[in-house]
Formats: C-alpha cells, sequence, structure tokens
C-alpha cells in the first residue's frame, strides 16, 4: 500500500490545473522546493518531511524513491549563464535513496542515479551510478553494493 502523508499529497497536487500552484507554495514554506516540471513516479516519498530540499526543474524521479532532508539536485556549473550550461538534467531512477544532505550535481548531458542506488548522508554526486551501488563521500565514490549476488 502506497504512503500518503500531508508531503506526498502536497507534491501529487502540485500538478493539478487549480490547486497546483497553491500546493508548491504550500511545499516552499514548508521548505521543500520542487518545481511543477518535475516528473515523479509512484510511492515517492520525502522521509521527514524532507525539510530543506532543492530539485532541479528538468528532473525526473521514478517510482518508491526516498528523499531525506537537506538533498539538493541540481548543476555543477551555476556560475554560468543557463544559455552557455551543457546541463540536460537528472534522472532518478526506481528504488533510490538519497540521504539526508546528499547534493546530486550535473556538469553536463544527463546524471544518472540508476534503480536501487543508495547515496550515503552529505555525499556529493558528480557522475552516473549503476543499479544497486551505494555511493557516499565528497567527492561520492562507490563504496558497495545495495543487495548481494
Amino acid at each position: 500500500m502506497a504512503r500518503r502523508d500531508v508531503y506526498s499529497i502536497l507534491v501529487s497536487a502540485r500538478r493539478l490545473p487549480v490547486l497546483g500552484r497553491a500546493a508548491y507554495y504550500v511545499l516552499k514554506l514548508l521548505s521543500v522546493e520542487i518545481p511543477h516540471s518535475v516528473e515523479i513516479g509512484a510511492g515517492f516519498y520525502l522521509v521527514h518531511g524532507g525539510f530543506g530540499v532543492v530539485i532541479h526543474p528538468k528532473t525526473k524521479i521514478g517510482n518508491d524513491v526516498k528523499i531525506y532532508p537537506g538533498v539538493s539536485l541540481g548543476r555543477a556549473d551555476i556560475y554560468k549563464p543557463m544559455n552557455e550550461s551543457t546541463f540536460e538534467g537528472i534522472v532518478v531512477e526506481d528504488d533510490a535513496v538519497l540521504s539526508s544532505g546528499a547534493k546530486v550535481l550535473c556538469m553536463s548531458g544527463v546524471l544518472r542515479v540508476a534503480k536501487g542506488t543508495v547515496l550515503g548522508a552529505n555525499a556529493v554526486l558528480r557522475e552516473s551510478t549503476g543499479e544497486g551501488e551505494i555511493w557516499a563521500g565528497v567527492p561520492a565514490r562507490r563504496v558497495g553494493m545495495r543487495w548481494e549476488g
């Protein structure tokens, strides 16, 4: 059964024609920045309310993704004007877990957080991951596998 807390309801509602704008601003008041353009799959969960979460508008999030407080997903080249950036977006695939304070920063193209990836607390990820990998550190490095076998 899918979790349906107030944050999940607000995240879903932000794409509705009439209530969407209000849901977006309520999330902002709760310190969660998820623009309307962010595509989010079923079972998305902002753990502990996701305080301080910031997600770039060019992000796609799969099913059953968990995001903890303080996570940011965005451009690594913020010093450039947007029209000079080669950043294309971030894709977080199904069953990924982004731990507290983790940063996913893409310099160019599309950065993929593969299915089942776990990103450790306060890690700074600047490259795509493989399925079921565990990443930690600054800069983030693969430190293990989520599933054996």
